[in-house]
């Protein structure tokens, strides 16, 4: 675990949006098998959210990748691109400072 307060930061917002990006498929698949009713105020409220943080970031994912048939792989290419994103700080900060 990272002793920089800096690293820290950067790790826990970043696996925070991974929380949540996990949070958005799970609740997609619950919407698209009606086990949940998005008409219910607090389901609405939280599918809201979830799609407004986390479409910015799927949407230039999607655009470029192929038609896979209804089978959306955009949230683990952005998890891995992430997870990619806070072992490249990492490194570079050990590179940088030690």
């Amino acid at each position: 675990m990272a002793t920089n307060p800096f690293l820290w930061l950067i790790s826990t917002v970043i696996w925070t949006y991974i929380y949540i990006l996990v949070a958005a498929v799970i609740m997609s698949w619950l919407v698209a098998f009606n086990v949940v009713n998005t008409r219910h105020q607090f389901v609405g409220m939280v599918a809201d959210f979830l799609y407004r943080v986390t479409e910015p970031a799927l949407r230039p994912i999607r655009r470029r990748m192929p038609n896979l048939g209804g089978i959306d792989l955009s949230p683990a290419i952005l998890i891995i691109g992430l997870m990619f994103f806070e072992q490249l700080v990492y490194w570079l900060y050990v590179k940088a400072f030690r």
